[in-house]
């Protein structure tokens, strides 16, 4: 089944999205930097949510590991 049609794949693609765009600012900041518009604009705005929300997007990690290893 494809995580467009699965809402609990999809959370799990956005959060993912959301950790891996914020390491990878973390790492090399100038790479998501410099495509603040456009289509990778959107790469540039997960890692800021990740940064700046990051208390919640652990919580959130950490539920959705537990979901996907207990209820799935």
């Amino acid at each position: 089944m494809s995580a467009i049609f699965n809402f609990q794949s999809l959370l799990t693609v956005v959060l993912l999205l959301i950790c891996t765009c914020a390491y990878i600012r973390s790492i090399a900041p100038s790479l998501l930097d410099r495509n603040k518009q456009g289509f990778l604009g959107i790469f540039w705005k997960c890692a800021r949510i990740g940064e700046r929300k990051s208390p919640y997007v652990a919580v959130c990690c950490v539920a959705m590991a537990f979901s996907i290893l207990f209820w799935s």
